[in-house]
């Protein structure tokens, strides 16, 4: 009886050892998962942790400041991190508010006008330094000032220089310090040298032209073009009184003329061009029936004027200027049929205002007169072949520019600088003209430097070759066709024209 009570006791009383390690081991398993199981648990693996075998062993404090470390390096890195996103928060709400439109600043009043004088300075495309200035001032109201002529008006001012001509020897040399080199009897010419009226009346006709384009506010004569003369000078050998007329310039191109005898071909886009001029100055009745190949170009656009002018919604204004236009391509065709011309692209020549051409002056050039180009240490001949503008000098045909410098075309010069001298002699032309004869050119134009001093020491004159084959002679009608050079007389062929 004495031991049954105590084992009954045990049996039904409160099982405390096993709630006790039911506690120790659940708090095991979750105290790991909180924050302070978390900082617990690391210091409790620091403490447990072996020691470094090369380090001695450390102390409480040191301890303590490692793990504070470890803790503030935590706590960096969680405030880097907290504000990244802020920024990236930020960012947003940014453009946000970019995007949205915000209300205008109200502005401040305005008692009176704040408009200023003012003014800019630009270069033209011509190249003229163009300066402007606007002046304001106070005016009345806009109804008034609208019907006044000085509230609003302008003032245009060109200021430009004309140039004095060279006169000497050494000014000339500026140009080509070998001209007389080139040329010998120049120094004596250039004793009394008298300068042309017609240096004096092309400065006249750009400054006109000038004035014209300025009151039309149109696009200005270019600043090179304006100053594309150094000189003209009239000129006579003491000894021979050969007259010479001197000009220095640069050199322009013209790609103009047709010669249907010479030259029966040439390209769709010539001769359909509304703006190649299939006409020089000089030319020469045709010598053959081959006809200028500009002319199927000329006809086309007469048809089509006559087409027009007879349409019944031609206006009458239209009507006018198509009756002038036919009449001119008429002219120009009936021309073209009768006469040949020069072709820019294969004969040498040069080109004079035509105002030169026409003048009663014994120093003035004429078409035909014959020419002497001098550019470096070369020496070219040539003739007047065509007239130009009365407002620029310095122009010479394709194939002259070409042979002063190969890259020239229509629409490149072969020189820009005024570095050409001219050397042209007066009442120098043939009563009658012709195809080009470039042999009895240069033959005639050195006849004319020897009355003028002559050549230089080694200085030769420029030889042209001939590029286009000799017109084919005019064959009478009821005559027998010409016979090939080394070709048997007709019906006398040989073994295969017998068959």
């Amino acid at each position: 009886m004495s031991q049954a009570g105590p084992r009954s006791n045990q049996k039904h009383g409160f099982p405390w050892l096993r709630a006790s390690v039911f506690v120790v081991v659940l708090a095991g398993v979750i105290l790991p998962f909180t924050p302070p199981g978390e900082k617990i648990l690391r210091g409790a693996k620091n403490l447990i942790r072996p020691p470094v075998p090369a380090a001695p062993t450390v102390d409480e404090e040191d301890l303590e400041r490692q793990l504070e470390a470890r803790l503030r390096k935590e706590f960096e890195e969680d405030l880097e991190k907290q504000l990244a996103e802020f920024k990236k928060q930020a960012a947003a709400e940014a453009k946000r508010k970019a995007e949205t439109p915000a209300e205008p600043a109200p502005l401040p009043p305005i008692s009176s006008h704040t408009a200023a004088s003012g003014g800019d300075v630009r270069t033209l495309r011509s190249g003229i330094p163009f300066k402007t200035e606007v002046k304001v001032e106070k005016g009345g109201i806009a109804s008034k000032e609208r019907k006044a002529g000085e509230s609003y008006t302008a003032e245009y001012t060109l200021t430009v220089r004309v140039p004095e001509p060279s006169k000497t020897l050494a000014e000339l040399h500026t140009v080509n310090p070998r001209l007389s080199k080139l040329l010998p009897g120049l120094p004596a010419m250039l004793e009394k040298p008298e300068v042309s009226r017609w240096f004096y009346a092309l400065y006249e006709n750009k400054t006109g032209r000038l004035k014209q384009d300025a009151t039309r506010l149109n696009e200005l004569l270019t600043k090179h073009n304006f100053y594309d003369c150094e000189t003209i000078l009239n000129l006579k050998h003491p000894q021979s009184g050969r007259k010479v007329f001197l000009l220095q310039a640069e050199m322009d191109v013209v790609s103009d003329g047709s010669d249907g005898d010479r030259l029966a071909t040439m390209p769709d886009e010539i001769v359909n061009s509304t703006h190649y001029q299939p006409f020089t100055s000089y030319g020469w009745p045709k010598k053959t029936k081959t006809p200028n190949p500009m002319v199927a170009g000329w006809e086309k656009r007469l048809a089509g004027a006559k087409v027009e002018l007879a349409a019944s919604g031609t206006t009458a204004d239209r009507k006018v200027w198509l009756r002038d236009r036919i009449q001119y391509l008429q002219r120009g065709i009936d021309d073209m049929k009768g006469r040949s011309f020069l072709i820019a692209d294969y004969d040498p020549f040069i080109v004079i205002p035509v105002n030169l051409l026409t003048a009663n002056d014994p120093f003035a050039p004429k078409v035909g007169d014959y020419a002497v180009v001098a550019h470096g240490d070369k020496l070219y001949p040539a003739i007047v072949g065509d007239g130009g503008p009365t407002f620029k000098v310095g122009e010479a045909s394709l194939r002259m520019a070409k042979q002063i410098n190969p890259r020239a075309s229509s629409y490149s010069r072969p020189e820009s600088d005024l570095v050409v001298t001219y050397v042209v002699f007066p009442g120098s032309r043939e009563e009658t003209k012709g195809p080009p004869d470039y042999e009895k050119w240069r033959t005639r134009c050195e006849e004319l430097l020897k009355e003028c001093g002559g050549l230089g020491e080694g200085v030769e004159l420029h030889r042209w070759e001939n590029l286009l084959p000799d017109p084919a002679p005019v064959v009478p009608e009821g005559s027998p066709a010409p016979v090939a050079p080394g070709a048997p007389p007709a019906g006398q062929g040989g073994a295969e024209g017998g068959r």
